[in-house]
């Protein structure tokens, strides 16, 4: 599959994407102070911004679910990871490989979330280690939001039209 990114999505800057990368509508990537990268499969949902800092940059690993109305600023995301709804990933956090981090949650600059974890709340705390079905779950979304991409474009889904 090729990349999906939405028409309406603005990606600007030193931005590299990976393979079977899905950018959904009103996202914006801007890696025009530092880079960022996008790993294979990994899918970033409406209206998340991921931006960068002076010399700091964001890399996301391969297989993230990044849900809707994110913001990512200067972070590494692990391969398996999911970011919940509208959570916030500040400068220099680093989500562990496989963990999921809750909806609205805010993870504030320097965090380490370790590998496997569940995280949540504002600031973001570690609650437990995930389930192996929490963790297959996560990586079924990934493959759901690939065959999404897919099916976009493939034409699968068109715009509204008005009367």
């Amino acid at each position: 599959m090729k990349n999906f990114v939405a028409e309406n999505a603005t990606i600007v800057g030193n931005v590299t994407l990976g393979k079977e990368v899905t950018v959904w509508f009103n996202s914006v990537l801007r890696g025009d102070y530092a880079p960022i990268f996008v790993g294979d499969r990994t899918n970033v949902q409406d209206g998340t911004v991921i931006h960068v800092d002076h010399d700091i940059s964001c890399v996301l690993g391969n297989n993230i679910t990044v849900g809707h109305q994110c913001l990512l600023h200067s972070c590494k995301i692990e391969d398996g990871a999911l970011i919940g709804m509208g959570s916030i990933v500040m400068n220099n956090a680093m989500i562990g490989e496989n963990s999921m981090i809750g909806a609205g949650s805010l993870v504030t600059q320097g965090t380490v979330i370790p590998p496997n974890s569940l995280a949540l709340g504002r600031p973001a705390k570690v609650i437990r280690e995930l389930t192996p079905e929490e963790i297959k779950g996560n990586k079924e979304n990934v493959d759901h939001y690939c065959q999404l991409g897919k099916d976009y474009l493939d034409g699968k889904y068109t715009e509204y039209k008005k009367n």
